[in-house]
């Protein structure tokens, strides 16, 4: 898996917040693809008056969307590279390293520094192809503009490890699809204090259910705010489970792209990124970091929302 990039992703002008281009920045001299713009996608996923309002505010300067999430002048150019980006990598199984992130922007409106959804677009844009689409999703939060846009889908499998409760709250281990796609939403909602253990074990959990539904293309947003050292969640992962969530992907699935989504500790992003790579591209692990535990505790709590998961979704997959 290799890496999609354009400086063009430093252009979208956050100042003073969290999700800012030194995010990007920190992961040092990077090669450049060329990139088109992605607006013809967007209508794969967002309203038309969404875009126009995107658009205008830029063009007016730029402001917020919500108290969260921020525009300015070219924040519209960069975003719509930025869906080009994964599309791209989704053609090519690479790992788009864009921002604005996407996974909270919902069909009609902004959300958690996201305006348009990457991630929910490049499935659709699969899907539009006849294809059924897995979604990983290991960020930290819970990508609630995605798991919305694909909640009565059976084409697409959203399957989210995050913290609860968190922002943006939702993501409960009952919250498991509706209509035709009941039992094709997967939430593992995971306690603040989680760390490895924890976290390795609800990917093993719910594997089977993701190979039974034997996806075409696997997508995974990719955010590593679930680190130890990460400034805006309580969950204690090393750089070592990103690794072993990046050798349990390759050794189970075949046709595999990512996009960037949270991490917003700049130090720590590069190691979590590249370790990430290291298990997907089945290379050793550059990076030594000690495992993290969890209290007693904090694994009953664990178990009693992966019994609840299981419960609901055995109902739908022989496989667990």
């Amino acid at each position: 898996m290799k890496l999609i990039y354009n400086s063009i992703f430093l252009e979208h002008d956050t100042g003073m917040h969290p999700e800012n281009k030194r995010r990007l920045i920190a992961l040092g001299d990077l090669k450049e693809t060329e990139l088109v713009s992605g607006e013809k996608y967007l209508k794969l996923i967002h309203s038309q008056e969404y875009i126009d309002k995107i658009k205008e505010l830029c063009d007016q300067g730029g402001g917020h969307l919500d108290a969260d999430t921020v525009v300015s002048v070219k924040t519209y150019d960069v975003a719509v590279h930025a869906v080009a980006a994964t599309i791209l990598a989704s053609n090519s199984g690479g790992f788009a390293l864009n921002r604005p992130p996407g996974h909270h922007a919902y069909r009609d409106h902004a959300s958690g520094f996201c305006i348009f959804n990457n991630v929910a677009i490049a499935a659709q844009y699969h899907v539009e192809q006849g294809k059924k689409v897995l979604i990983i999703d290991f960020d930290g939060h819970l990508g609630d503009g995605t798991v919305d846009i694909f909640y009565e889908s059976d084409q697409v499998m959203y399957w989210s490890m995050h913290q609860y409760p968190a922002f943006p709250g939702g993501g409960d281990a009952d919250e498991i699809g509706k209509a035709k796609g009941l039992g094709y939403t997967i939430n593992m909602p995971l306690p603040a204090g989680s760390g490895d253990k924890i976290f390795i074990d609800a990917f093993n959990s719910f594997l089977p259910i993701a190979k039974e539904f034997n996806p075409d293309i696997v997508a995974v947003s990719a955010g590593f705010d679930a680190h130890q050292s990460d400034l805006l969640l309580d969950l204690r992962l090393s750089v070592n489970s990103f690794y072993e969530i990046g050798k349990i992907l390759s050794q189970n699935f075949s046709d595999i792209f990512a996009t960037l989504e949270g991490g917003y500790n700049v130090e720590i992003l590069p190691k979590c990124l590249n370790s990430f790579l290291d298990g997907i591209n089945n290379q050793e692990l550059r990076y030594t970091e000690r495992k993290t535990d969890s209290r007693m505790q904090i694994h009953y709590e664990y178990e009693f929302r992966r019994a609840v998961a299981i419960k609901e979704l055995s109902k739908y997959w022989k496989s667990i």
